[in-house]
């Protein structure tokens, strides 16, 4: 019979995934082509990050979890992929997007674009999408790889 927790890691697995994809390479960049306002346009695609920001930690967590379990030895390759995916959350998730956001409060009434904290935003914009580009691209190696839980065999 297959469990539930193998199900829980081939979800958590696309929805992490999906999510990076569907979020960093089709909802932001069509929110910015579509919104004339790029500060809320901004505001906005800031607000789905975070959100999937938070549920990377969760399924990363999971997957670390149910990986370790599974194999019982913390070299596996699959391991590590989302660790490291896990640690790219984190950084942009607890250290960049807070300084960022700092920045665009100490830049009012202005746009922080149009502030003396306007160079200093772009560097962390910057190392930020590459974080986010490598975090999406591991994704999608857990994904083409086929690191995907293995579904326990069903009882006879």
């Amino acid at each position: 019979m297959k469990n539930i927790t193998d199900h829980l890691a081939a979800l958590s697995l696309t929805a992490w995934t999906g999510s990076l994809w569907a979020i960093g390479y089709l909802a932001v960049p069509v929110l910015f082509h579509a919104q004339p306002d790029r500060q809320l346009a901004g505001m906005l695609a800031g607000e789905m990050f975070t959100v999937s920001g938070y549920l990377g930690l969760l399924f990363g967590s999971y997957l670390i979890f149910y990986f370790a379990r599974q194999s019982g030895r913390l070299r596996e390759p699959k391991i590590w992929i989302v660790a490291i995916m896990l640690l790219l959350t984190l950084i942009i998730q607890f250290g960049i997007q807070p300084v960022m956001s700092d920045l665009k409060l100490q830049a009012a009434p202005l746009n922080v674009m149009d502030s003396s904290y306007a160079a200093r935003f772009k560097l962390l914009h910057g190392i930020s999408s590459i974080a986010y580009l490598v975090e999406s691209l591991l994704g999608l190696l857990m994904v083409i790889k086929g690191y995907r839980p293995t579904l326990s065999p069903a009882a006879p």
